[in-house]
């Protein structure tokens, strides 16, 4: 299910010029802002219109042409290496107090078309075709997909052992996130991780749904490379944060007749301090400088449905869609979505400045509630989960035969 391979990094002394957020996590103008006077950020390669006239459609071929070539210009100046040997790699983030390690390596297309490496997510055939675009322009893998999988006390034990080792690289991030990469070239270890993986009955995909189908379509174009850049880290250090939503108007109702409306689903009780919810089912509402705390009603709970049983779901069952004739989450121009790492005060914000009236706190997704919905061949709502810390583009990347 999983193999070694040979990495394209960094040299040590370069990784801290070269890291960068993931290519979807930053617009053109904040990657043109982070990526100035830094000639060796790996955003000239993930987001290579920051090098061509402001303007330029980031989809054009020229985009994809000048992705490659700043690819071989750090390759030519030895900022880049391609390791001479197969090996692991393990990957540890550090965020404040919370902690994960992960092993980089490149999981089997054959196994995500067998859905033995499980989705939970649609794809959207533009973001395919950009990222199928990106692979075939650099010869090369350079966003992970980001993989999990149920902890293993084999692989729990091994990854100790080996992270008592001085890391080959510990740089802290512009945003105060540690990365540190050990590599794993022992042949006994290498053997451990690939039979203890093989032996597993799948992995779960937490985030690059477009990365992994993308790789599947140049693996069938190809017929080859049949492998794609992954970093697995154990279902039990994972970090969701809540994925929260904010809407433009109340779909011409008063706020009583709105409020009235929610009852009819909801408990709802006023509250002077901001709701973070506590616990599933329970939900924050903030409306006209006022935070309400909402709780389900349970026999609005359905049994027996690991989709229609996300909070998520909930929200958009019984709010979104009746009441604020919000039908398509990915579509409707009138809902914004707001990652958990921006606090209730970014809810506050939107609403406060006029721009949006009405925003929803939701508990985070659980990776059980994932794997569930995985495992039953599902999909969840659009921005349902919210990963951090987020994996650094450029630290680890696979280059195609």
């Amino acid at each position: 299910m999983i193999r070694p391979f040979a990495g394209l990094r960094p040299l040590p002394e370069y990784t801290s010029q070269v890291i960068a957020p993931p290519y979807d996590v930053l617009n053109t103008e904040e990657a043109r802002i982070r990526a100035n006077k830094r000639p060796w950020s790996f955003l000239h390669i993930s987001k290579p219109e920051i090098d061509l006239p402001v303007n330029t459609n980031p989809y054009s071929e020229q985009v994809y042409a000048k992705g490659a070539e700043n690819l071989q210009n750090m390759l030519q100046n030895g900022i880049l290496k391609q390791d001479t040997q197969d090996c692991y790699y393990l990957y540890s983030l550090t965020m404040n107090q919370h902690q994960q390690t992960g092993l980089v390596a490149v999981a089997s297309v054959n196994d995500y078309n067998s859905n033995r490496i499980r989705k939970h997510e649609f794809t959207r055939p533009d973001k395919e075709d950009d990222r199928v675009r990106q692979i075939d322009a650099l010869n090369a893998q350079t966003g992970p997909v980001f993989l999990t999988y149920k902890h293993n006390q084999v692989i729990d034990e091994l990854v100790t052992k080996l992270t008592t080792n001085t890391p080959t690289v510990n740089v802290t991030a512009d945003d105060g996130v540690i990365h540190q990469l050990w590599i794993v070239d022992n042949p006994s270890d290498i053997n451990i991780i690939t039979t203890t993986f093989d032996d597993m009955d799948c992995l779960y995909i937490a985030d690059g749904h477009h990365r992994s189908a993308a790789a599947s379509r140049v693996a069938a174009q190809r017929q080859a490379n049949n492998y794609f850049l992954s970093v697995i880290f154990p279902d039990n250090q994972m970090q969701i944060l809540d994925y929260n939503r904010v809407v433009q108007d109340l779909n011409g109702l008063t706020i009583d007749e709105f409020l009235d409306r929610i009852s009819q689903s909801f408990n709802i009780n006023a509250h002077k301090e901001p709701i973070k919810p506590q616990h599933p089912r329970e939900f924050g509402m903030y409306l006209d400088g006022q935070w309400y705390k909402l709780e389900i009603h349970s026999d609005k709970i359905p049994n027996n449905d690991p989709v229609a049983s996300l909070d998520v779901s909930l929200l958009t069952d019984h709010i979104l869609t009746p009441i604020l004739a919000i039908e398509d989450l990915r579509r409707d121009k009138r809902i914004d979505f707001v990652g958990g790492i921006r606090g209730l005060s970014g809810l506050e914000k939107r609403v406060n400045s006029g721009e949006m009236t009405v925003a929803f706190a939701l508990y985070p997704t659980s990776m059980q509630a994932l794997m569930a919905v995985a495992d039953a061949e599902q999909v969840m709502p659009p921005k349902s989960t919210w990963f951090e810390p987020k994996l650094a583009d450029g630290i680890v990347s696979h280059q195609l035969i």
